[in-house]
Order: C-alpha cells, then sequence, then structure tokens
C-alpha cells in the first residue's frame, strides 16, 4: 500500500468518526455489510451492567471487546487508551489505577476528543488526559507507560508494523499491552481491502490472526496471546468477505525486562 493511499484512509477514517462524534450515532461496525447499530446498546453488550452505572453517564462505545477487563491495572499504573473515542476505556481504566495513577487518551479525531474531555469535565476526573496524535508516531515519551489497551482501532490503522513498534517504544520494560481487536480466518477479498468504506467499518484493515501475532512479535513484544476469540456477524451478508471469517479477540502480550547484568 503506498503512502498517498494510506493518507487517504486516514482521511476517510477522520472524517467518519468525526461524523460519528458529532452526531452520536452509528457505530464502529458501520460498512455496507454491517449496517448502523446503537452504541449504547453495544456498550451494555461489552460492559458488565456494574462498569457502565459506576460511571454514571451514558458514554457512547465504538469498540468490539473490553480490554479494561483483561488488563490487570493495578493502582499507580499509568496507561495510554489508542483511539481513545468518547473515552470510555479510559474513564474504566481510571477507577482501577486510582489517584495515584494516570490515563492518556490518545485519538486521531478533534471531535472525538471534544467529547471525550466534556465526559471527563462532567465526571470530575482529575487522572485521565486526551491528546491529538497518531497511533504511528505517538506523542507520548519512551518508557513512560505500564499498560496500553486499545479496542477495535488498531485494525483502522494501515501501517500497523508502526504503531506495534510506538507501543513498544512508549512501554515502560515489563510493560504490558492488552488490545480488543478485528482480525481474519484467511485473506479477504481485493475488493474488500481497498474499499475506504470497508476500512472504516473495522473489516478492510483486519489481519490474518496469526499475522497479527507475528506483527506483535517483530515489534519486540513477548508472549504475544489470543485470550479470547468470538465470531463476527459483520459479514454474514452474502458475497460481503469471502470465505474469511471476522473474530473479534483479546491479545495480550509483554515487553521484555532487559538482562540483568
Amino acid at each position: 500500500m503506498t503512502e498517498r493511499k494510506d493518507e487517504e484512509i486516514k482521511k476517510f477514517v477522520r472524517d467518519f468518526y468525526g461524523s460519528i462524534a458529532q452526531s452520536k450515532g452509528g457505530s464502529c461496525c458501520s460498512s455496507g455489510c454491517c449496517g448502523p447499530s446503537a452504541e449504547l446498546s453495544r456498550a451494555r453488550e461489552l460492559y458488565s451492567e456494574e462498569e457502565l452505572d459506576a460511571l454514571s453517564l451514558d458514554i457512547n462505545s465504538l469498540g468490539c471487546g473490553n480490554p479494561v477487563a483483561t488488563a490487570a491495572m493495578k493502582p499507580g499504573d499509568v496507561v495510554l487508551d489508542l483511539g481513545s473515542g468518547a473515552g470510555l476505556d479510559c474513564f474504566l481504566a481510571s477507577q482501577q489505577v486510582g489517584p495515584q495513577g494516570k490515563v492518556i487518551g490518545l485519538d486521531m479525531t478533534p471531535e472525538m476528543l471534544h467529547q471525550a474531555r466534556a465526559n471527563a469535565k462532567k465526571l470530575s476526573l482529575e487522572n485521565v488526559e486526551f491528546r491529538l496524535g497518531e497511533m504511528e508516531h505517538m506523542p507520548v515519551d519512551s518508557n513512560s507507560v505500564d499498560v496500553v489497551i486499545s479496542n477495535c482501532v488498531i485494525n483502522l490503522s494501515p501501517n500497523k508494523d508502526s504503531v506495534f513498534r510506538e507501543i513498544f517504544r512508549v512501554l515502560k520494560p515489563g510493560g504490558r499491552l492488552c488490545v480488543s481487536d478485528m482480525v481474519t480466518h484467511g485473506e479477504l477479498p481485493e475488493e474488500i481491502r481497498e474499499d475506504p468504506t470497508f476500512w472504516a467499518g473495522c473489516i478492510a484493515g483486519a489481519l490474518d490472526e496469526e499475522v497479527y501475532l507475528d506483527k506483535i512479535r517483530a515489534a519486540g513484544f513477548a508472549e504475544p496471546e489470543v485470550m479470547n476469540s468470538v465470531s463476527s456477524s459483520c459479514c454474514d451478508e452474502p458475497d460481503c468477505c469471502g470465505e474469511s471469517p471476522i473474530a473479534s479477540v483479546i491479545v495480550k502480550a509483554r515487553k521484555p525486562q532487559p538482562p540483568r547484568l
């Protein structure tokens, strides 16, 4: 994929999610084969009632899983959420890391950041901040983060090698990656891969599960592991995604500690 094509995809995705933030409707899975769905009902599918009710605020969810429930965050941790959207995972993480911890939400869509900051203000959270930036070039210091989470966002990047290298860079030695994302079990048709609408719909950018894990290993991570896999109904329509089933997965990995001298 050429650099120009990459930028075209990014712009389409940014505009798409900007429009969702402004309308407060739709879902990440809004391509032609998926169809729109209500964000709040989607949140109720992915998160427990206790998690959502503890926030005392209805917050839109565009995810495909719940990485917060699997990331094993501790009080005092510094957490980075990639593609933080309206901030739901950041706010849930802030409860786990406590006032002595910190949560950074990163998003490339100004409209989403505006919504997230407004939600944080309503919740009076002082341990959460939101930054404008891209996953491929994170405005985050090296070796400064304990846990990186992400929810159905890495698939949107046309350069996942850069994303995983950046995650590795910002994590402290021994730091952890825990992401929810979409993967395939086989190749997608080329016409799907080339369609920006399917990129925004979390389908065209999905990698084969083994390729996804290989890219994590290539970035330097140890022990990448699929913790959970759920087949998606996104591609039930005939001739939508060919013979390749789409699945939502939770993937964990660890940045190795340097060897002791």
